[in-house]
């Protein structure tokens, strides 16, 4: 098994690349997905971060409301820093669990979008991460999520730096580019990840033979 740790900065494009390596056969973890499900109404999850954060954070049908949520918590870092130390922990679980259930050959991809500012890259084999210029990603927010640029500003601010997120990559995929040149780039990121885990997977059976 190889574990691929995928990120990128909000609005860079990695839920796309993470799509893209699915269709060429990877098993993918959300921690985007996860961290929903571990707040779902009835979830030790939910009620710890209701206790943190109070009653307004629910919708009128019990379920968090994560726009309300998202407003307090980045633009304050020290409440964001709370949110995390709820919520991560359940999310590295619940992965963990997922993770065991792959075939020993898979190439299994964590989209880990705060990979970075948590520390996270010894973790994983291989950390991708997903390039794109500060311009683009307020672009993205702004025009295809509809967020305000404030709010766009905030969410990328409460991120690490672009320059961290590079330091730690492995392979990095420039998403300042057209949708073609993307899937072309994935193509071969993804023929890298299948040779690596080729590899690990002989030195795993080399290792066990002596």
């Amino acid at each position: 098994m190889l574990k691929v740790g995928l990120t990128g900065g909000i609005g860079a494009g990695k839920s796309e690349v993470s799509r893209l390596l699915v269709g060429h056969g990877a098993v993918l973890i959300d921690a985007d997905r996860i961290a929903r499900e571990v707040v779902a109404p009835g979830t030790p999850g939910l009620a710890a971060v209701t206790e943190a954060f109070g009653s307004e954070v629910l919708a009128a049908d019990g379920s968090l409301d994560r726009p309300k949520l998202g407003s307090i918590v980045f633009a304050d870092p020290e409440k964001l820093a709370v949110l995390n130390s709820i919520v991560h922990p359940l999310v590295g679980s619940r992965s963990r669990e997922l993770e065991s259930s792959a075939a020993g050959d898979a190439v299994v991809v964590h989209d880990v979008p705060l990979l970075a500012e948590n520390g996270l890259a010894p973790l994983y084999d291989v950390v991708v991460v997903v390039d794109a210029a500060t311009e683009t990603q307020l672009d993205r927010l702004t025009r295809l999520r509809g967020m305000t640029e404030e709010d766009a500003r905030a969410r990328m601010a409460a991120q690490a730096t672009r320059e961290k997120r590079l330091e730690i990559a492995d392979i990095v995929i420039d998403n300042d580019v057209p949708l073609d040149a993307l899937q072309r780039r994935v193509g071969e990121v993804w023929a890298d990840l299948v040779r690596r885990a080729q590899s690990s997977g002989s030195n795993e059976r080399k290792a066990s033979s002596k």
